[in-house]
């Protein structure tokens, strides 16, 4: 409890030093233009900018309608950070025709005349860092056809949002928003005509960064791949701005992309998306490729072990589990209760996959898409292997992750026809005296997954806790569930008498699931939680129930592809790159 009056005291000094931070930087000087015209490094959606030009902005999880994005207010929190965060600028520029560069420039412009003297929800270190990184990718973009005095209120608020990130980068949480904030930051010292004297703060905080906010095996503390994604696409900025103004590279900045491209490498399923784990999503496309091209780092074989994940590879199948307990501090807000949850992708194809965050879709979902539940493995009825806390002030996020698991082990073995993994976490030993122990093995050429997961009360303290467990239900028994969540697109049926599953993936491979063990197998509905769709989309999940009665229980469980399944598929069929229906908008 003290804790959390802590933290709420601590983020409220912040809101507070962020605001009067934004008014103090009013008479800062303006830039005085571009040292060089710098080049877009983002790159957009061409049918996202289209939409956006029509006025319809889906951010965060909500679609708003409107030609004037400032007079709306904000549904979420979320909404207004990527509203006045401008990252949708990319998809305009994409489109890159005269409505869409019209519309840019009068919307930055109305922002300019709003906000531009700190007023707003816009001025965090790490929003002003994005808007600012935008601004000058799509510099272009935004200044073309119109007259010098135009485009004077344009560099008189690029000169105030630099003086504010040099005042209040020390203030973004460590991790992505940090790496944001000295991004932008840095972006301005080098590109802007008056920022210079911010250079050497910028390169020597980035510098700090890198060393403490990079693990050593490539990671961040939050453990989500998908901000490692960000964070690595960030300081691939940060390294062209540099070797484009001809300064030097600092060795931490090269240490930390070397350290960084082989861990998301490892965190990367067969078809190129990152594991969505701790609320990251599967990364947009082509940004990894795109930004290890720049690094230029040294291709190497896939490690076993990155950022707590465990890495089975067979073929052109992938499995990622969570190897690791949730991570603590301000993590711990966004933080899955996961531990021994596994996603398998073969292919082109996810077929077993996590549900996702569920930030975009309101609390409710937020909560539901953090518990065991939402994920590919076992949990009590009732239970999560880790607990909620308290929120203390909504907008300081999630409730924290708490009562994790104390120890979280994981072993690899690997012989010449495939690997295994042993897993065990005692998140159910407070509460139950139960530990469960997942293994899972992979023959190289990938087409079958073995899986044995066990839940026992190891120690005599253990089953002291279990039979108390026992006695309080009557000696009914503890009920659990296995669950495997598939992909939307994998099209699962009840095969032999209710005694397998067969899973049909759009590639046409098919994939059949059996178990050996007292239980009931089921299909039943769930949902996927997916970044830049209005609501979750339907799918299914394979789940066993089971009880147990006495100190241990375990299911063997198989999931292998059909024998009519060849090695290799022909598989050139193209998703959407909206994550839109097509019918959702008229374009004409």
């Amino acid at each position: 409890m003290v804790r959390a009056m802590e933290q709420g005291w601590s983020a409220r000094k912040t809101r507070w030093g962020n605001r009067l931070a934004a008014r103090a930087v009013r008479s800062a000087p303006p830039a005085g233009g571009f040292v060089s015209m710098p080049e877009p490094r983002t790159v957009g959606f061409y049918a996202k900018g289209r939409q956006l030009a029509q006025g319809n902005f889906l951010l965060a999880g909500h679609m708003v309608e409107t030609l004037a994005p400032w007079d709306v207010e904000p549904p979420s929190q979320g909404f207004a950070a990527e509203l006045h965060g401008m990252a949708w600028l990319d998809h305009l520029a994409a489109n890159g025709d005269r409505e869409a560069r019209l519309k840019a420039q009068a919307w930055v412009s109305d922002w300019i005349q709003r906000f531009g003297m700190g007023d707003g929800p816009g001025w965090t270190p790490d929003v002003t860092g994005r808007r600012v990184l935008r601004w000058l990718h799509h510099a272009v973009f935004l200044t073309v056809g119109r007259e010098a005095e135009e485009n004077q209120p344009f560099f008189a608020a690029l000169g105030r949002q630099t003086a504010f990130l040099a005042r209040r980068w020390r203030h973004a949480t460590p991790g992505l928003p940090r790496f944001e904030a000295l991004t932008g930051l840095l972006y301005a010292a080098f590109a802007l005509i008056g920022m210079e004297p911010h250079r050497g703060e910028a390169v020597s905080a980035l510098t700090r960064a890198c060393t403490d906010d990079i693990a050593a095996d490539g990671g961040l503390a939050s453990r989500n791949p998908e901000d490692l994604l960000e964070t690595f696409t960030l300081l691939t900025w940060a390294l062209r701005a540099l070797e484009d103004a001809g300064a030097p590279i600092p060795p931490a900045l090269e240490t930390a992309l070397g350290r960084i491209a082989p861990c998301l490498r490892t965190l990367r399923h067969a078809d190129g998306g990152l594991c969505r784990f701790h609320g990251g999503g599967r990364g947009m496309e082509g940004r990894l490729e795109h930004a290890l091209s720049i690094a230029a780092v040294p291709v190497r074989p896939n490690r076993t072990l990155a950022m707590g994940y465990a890495r089975l590879e067979g073929g052109r199948t992938t499995v990622l589990v969570d190897a690791a307990a949730p991570p603590g501090g301000p993590s711990a807000r966004q933080a899955h209760a996961s531990m021994l949850a596994f996603e398998l992708t073969s292919n082109r194809r996810p077929l077993v996959v996590s549900s996702g965050s569920g930030v975009p879709f309101g609390p409710e979902w937020e909560k539901a898409g953090r518990a065991t539940n939402s994920h590919s493995t076992l949990s009590l009825d009732g239970f999560s292997s880790a607990r909620f806390g308290r929120i203390s002030r909504p907008e300081e996020g999630g409730a924290p992750l708490v009562e994790g698991p104390s120890l979280v082990t994981q072993h690899r073995s690997d012989e010449r026809d495939g690997s295994s993994l042993l897993l065990s976490h005692d998140g159910y030993v407070p509460t139950h005296g139960l530990t469960h122990i997942r293994t899972l093995s992979m023959g190289r050429d990938g087409r079958v997954l073995l899986g044995e997961d066990t839940l026992a009360a190891l120690e005599p303290a253990h089953r002291k806790t279990f039979e108390a467990v026992l006695m309080r239900g009557k000696m009914r028994g503890v009920s659990y569930a296995l669950r495997f969540h598939l992909h939307p697109d994998a099209d699962a049926s009840l095969d032999m008498n209710g005694s397998a599953v067969s899973v049909a993936l759009p590639s046409g491979e098919i994939w059949v699931f059996r178990f050996d063990g007292a239980g009931r197998l089921s299909l039943e509905p769930s949902v996927y939680l997916e970044k830049g769709r209005l609501a979750p989309r339907p799918c299914q999940q394979v789940v066993i129930r089971g009880v147990i009665l006495d100190d241990s229980a375990q299911i063997n469980w198989t999931l292998a592809k059909a024998r009519d399944t060849p090695l290799a598929i022909r598989d050139i069929g193209r998703d959407d790159d909206l994550a839109l229906p097509r019918d959702l908008f008229a374009l004409d």
